[in-house]
């Protein structure tokens, strides 16, 4: 089962603490806002200065850590052209993984052997569409929001990719159900329960 921390990378300390306690990936969301690509998860606040730091700054914490999750964010493609140049520039030859709600932003990084593409699905009608598109074509990866999933769709979803996310499984009985239903790795804001997960002996 691996263990993503989720939204741990929108922050210095966040990245450096996942990456600390063990975890497989670190998600970080990337936002494209007048030429720079920002690390946050959600809207600035307008009514207050926020300080964001930028994707180069944490690929250079990361420092070649293969361990980063990059869930781009918005509706234009922009945004995945930028990371995609990024990382080319900025960490050749090192794996990472490229998480989207918005597919069409996967086909930048298409013939980059270091990213992992994975297809994201946050309501019953994407998972309904990326169903159909998984029994004509194998993907490198899935993360689909917990409560859409039953064992019936993982097992379905497991004969087109090894990699089936779920999200967020922030509690006990959350995870439970997760490893319940047969999805092979969960994304979570709960570093200790990850850490627990971690520390779990293999069978």
């Amino acid at each position: 089962m691996l263990a993503v921390a989720h939204r741990a990378g929108n922050s210095v300390a966040g990245l450096r603490a996942a990456l600390a306690a063990g975890v497989d990936l670190v998600e970080a969301d990337v936002h494209l806002r007048r030429g720079l690509l920002e690390v946050r998860h959600g809207r600035r606040p307008w009514w207050r200065r926020v300080v964001v730091p930028e994707l180069d700054e944490i690929l250079a914490v990361a420092a070649g850590d293969p361990r980063l999750m990059l869930d781009l964010k918005g509706r234009s493609l922009d945004v995945a052209s930028a990371v995609a140049a990024t990382l080319r520039e900025r960490a050749t030859d090192v794996p990472v993984a490229v998480c989207t709600k918005e597919w069409a932003m996967l086909d930048a990084f298409a013939g980059d052997p270091g990213v992992r593409r994975v297809f994201s699905a946050a309501n019953a009608a994407q998972l309904a569409r990326l169903r159909a598109r998984m029994r004509r074509e194998r993907v490198d990866g899935v993360s689909i929001r917990l409560r859409l999933l039953t064992p019936a769709v993982v097992a379905e979803l497991r004969r087109a990719t090894d990699l089936v996310l779920a999200w967020s499984v922030d509690t006990e009985a959350e995870l439970a159900r997760a490893v319940q239903i047969g999805v092979t790795g969960v994304i979570s804001k709960n570093l200790p329960l990850l850490r627990g997960l971690r520390d779990q002996p293999t069978p």
